[in-house]
């Protein structure tokens, strides 16, 4: 397969439209079926669901060359699993396991020549998302929704790559106790923007989010979990009913464990806890791993052991594993890889 013409090197993290998405529709009470579409608009009532109340709900995952050249996903059916827990909490209609793999296999499949080249560290991102597009002026359900996948090139996460970045401790909350923290809802994210802008203007890569409850606890970033080493070689992940389970932080606990023999713990963490961690990062499909040098309080900071100048060496070491399982350079647990082509 001829790759397209594309400074791979190049790509940030943006939208560069590719020639097929997959469009899926649900009316009547079931799914329709679905297909490849070349056209990349939307068109739905200027009263859907979506529009108004903000019934959506996405995922995101990636595509990878191997060195074969063989096109492989990484872990969707949990991507599946996690679209459909969040479709429950908002009261639309599930997307099968089945449907949503072939809408990955088919769209990777048309777009095989946006498929970063093996060791160009650009990879395609798959975002899947569910919105309701049937028009719905009372607070209710929307009568229709849409099933969409598409496909882009990316970069780095992070303009920095791997290199440490500097957060901050957010005065915003990210999610409510038994609210909806724990799916992927459109709304988190869009709840996140505002403290995201103040971050960014400050200089900051990203907040980090205390608990709403007793804010005392660490939660999560605008996107992504945090994970952290002790001093005697543990890695810790936060534990909390309010955080999304990141597939990545499942997958590094699981690289921690069975490849590095590490004790893992998964807790809760208290914010007066990280001045004692030696490594800091936070983890997610989108920046793998990104250290975390220095966070900034109201009142300090916690300057993180490991530094500014590069990873630490054990998350160091579970980037490389877990980049390398998704590459096709170090073995992978069973069922962790879908070939596609």
């Amino acid at each position: 397969m001829e790759k397209k013409n594309i400074d791979w090197s190049s790509l940030g993290f943006g939208y560069m439209p590719t020639d097929f998405r997959y469009n899926a529709e649900w009316k009547d009470g079931k799914w329709e079926k679905g297909g490849l579409t070349s056209e990349s608009t939307v068109t739905i009532s200027e009263c859907a669901g979506v529009l108004q109340y903000a019934q959506t709900c996405f995922e995101g995952l990636k595509a990878y060359t191997w060195k074969d050249g063989s096109i492989v996903a990484f872990r969707p059916d949990l991507n599946a699993e996690r679209l459909q827990n969040s479709a429950r909490r908002l009261l639309m209609p599930e997307v099968p396991t089945e449907m949503f793999l072939e809408a990955l296999d088919e769209t990777v499949r048309a777009n095989a020549a946006y498929v970063p080249p093996y060791g160009s560290g650009a990879t395609l991102y798959v975002r899947p998302f569910l919105f309701g597009s049937g028009p719905v002026i009372g607070v209710a359900p929307a009568p229709s929704y849409i099933f969409r996948l598409f496909c882009t090139p990316v970069g780095p996460y992070f303009k920095a790559g791997v290199k440490p970045i500097k957060i901050c401790v957010s005065d915003f909350d990210r999610a409510a106790p038994k609210g909806t923290g724990h799916i992927k809802a459109g709304l988190n994210y869009a709840m996140s923007l505002y403290p995201g802008d103040l971050a960014h203007k400050k200089g900051y890569s990203e907040n980090l989010y205390l608990d709403a409850k007793t804010r005392t606890h660490v939660e999560e970033t605008g996107g992504a979990n945090f994970i952290f080493v002790t001093k005697d070689g543990k890695l810790v992940t936060p534990k909390s009913d309010t955080i999304l389970p990141s597939i990545t932080r499942r997958s590094l606990v699981a690289v921690a464990k069975d490849y590095l023999k590490m004790e893992v713990e998964e807790r809760p963490v208290a914010f007066e806890e990280l001045s004692s961690f030696v490594e800091i990062g936070l983890c997610g499909t989108a920046a793998v791993i990104s250290p975390i040098g220095q966070i900034d309080y109201d009142g300090g900071s916690i300057n993180v052991p490991s530094g500014m100048a590069e990873i630490g060496p054990m998350l160091g070491k579970l980037r490389s594993l877990l980049t390398g399982i998704q590459n096709g350079d170090e073995k992978a647990p069973e069922g962790w890889i879908r070939k596609i082509m």
